[in-house]
Parts: structure tokens; sequence; C-alpha cells
């Protein structure tokens, strides 16, 4: 298939329909991207020889414009001389050179017209090709949401069976077992020293207590019955 061919396909394409209609539509834009970047790459070397062409023909071009001048001084020369058959001649000349410009000149417009069509095309491949990849990135994350969000269901799930749940209350009975067992530890046990002193400690402070409200209830009552 030729470059332009395979170009005009790639640009008449509706990416989008054919994702749409597409089984797997990841590989079908790998597999798109990658003919567009080798259709570019065949179309910027394409472009590059017209290019080099063209240079080549406005070398000719120039030389040929050189070689018009040289005969034209030379026809004067002779006319100056008299010499008018040498004029005619250099004349012919002249006008042989002055054809080739004009030819020349003719297919460097034609090569310049196919050089500016090359770089249009390669613009809007350029422009298909990141709308492309764009597409690609979005697959690209909608691929992933979609894997996460099936591994959160199935996690969902997993946690809101009856295997799950079973265990979960299992794990709670062995924790209140647990906290009973230490509860049980200390029932009965005797008081450290330091415990006893802690407790020993309380009662001088509720002793106190007591007296001061004792000694409250005097200071009332003396005042009540003066």
């Amino acid at each position: 298939m030729g470059v332009f061919t395979r170009f005009r396909d790639i640009i008449s394409s509706n990416i989008n329909a054919m994702l749409d209609r597409a089984e797997d539509p990841e590989k079908l834009i790998r597999l798109m991207i990658r003919e567009m970047e080798d259709t570019l790459i065949d179309l910027k070397a394409a472009c590059a020889g017209v290019m080099a062409n063209r240079k080549k023909i406005q070398r000719k071009i120039d030389e040929a414009l050189s070689r018009e001048t040289l005969w034209n001084e030379r026809a004067s020369r002779a006319v100056e001389k008299e010499r008018d058959d040498l004029a005619r001649e250099a004349l012919q000349e002249k006008r042989h050179f002055t054809r080739m410009i004009q030819r020349l000149e003719t297919e460097g417009i034609d090569h310049q017209a196919l050089v500016n069509q090359y770089q249009d095309d390669i613009r809007q491949l350029e422009e298909k090709l990141t709308h492309a990849r764009e597409k690609q990135r979005v697959l690209a994350q909608r691929h992933i949401r979609a894997q996460n969000k099936h591994k959160a269901h199935t996690e969902i799930r997993r946690v809101d069976s009856y295997e799950s749940m079973a265990k979960f209350d299992d794990f709670e009975n062995r924790i209140e077992r647990m906290e009973a067992e230490a509860d049980l530890i200390n029932y009965g046990r005797k008081p450290t020293l330091e415990e006893a002193f802690e407790k020993l400690y309380d009662d001088e402070i509720e002793t106190e207590l007591d007296t001061l409200k004792l000694n409250k209830k005097k200071d009332v009552d003396k005042k009540e019955n003066s």
C-alpha cells in the first residue's frame, strides 16, 4: 500500500467509531498508533526527498542563469566587433539556457507544491496521532479504574461473605475470652505492698475529709446557738 493511500485511509477513519465496534479497543488503538507512526515516518522521508530535489533544481537554475548571462555578454561583444555570425550563435546558446531555466522553474514550482502538500499531510497526521495517543491514555485510565473497581467489589463480597463474618465473630470472642481471663488472674489476689500503702493513703484522706466536715458542722451549730 502506498504512503498516500495509507495516509488517506488514516485521515478518513473515525477513531471513536472504530473503537466502539472493536472487541479489544486497547489493542486496536495500539495498532492504529503504530500504523500512524510508520506512515508519518514515510511521509517525512518522502517530503525530505522532494525538498532535496527542489534544492537541486534551484542549483541548476542558478547555473543556467549564470550561463545565460555569459552568452548574452558574448553576443554583445560579438555585435561590438561586428561579428553577427558569432552573435547569432551566442544568442542561440543563450536561448537554450533561457528555455532550460523556464523548464526548471516549472519543475521547481511543482516540487514546491508537492513539498507543501507533504507538509500539510504531515501536520494532519500528527494531529490525528495526538488525538489517538490521548484516546489511548483515556482507555488505559478506564482500564485501570475498571480493574480497581472489580478488585474493590470482589473484596467487598469477600468481606460480606458468611465465612468472613464468622471469622470476625470468632476473633471478637477470642478477645472477650482473653479479657475475661485477665480479670480472673487478678480476682482474689492479695494487694501488693505498694498497693496497700496507696490504699492507706486513701484512708487517711477520707479521715481528714470527715474531720473537716465535722468541724464545719460544729461551726455552723455554734453560730446558730449564739
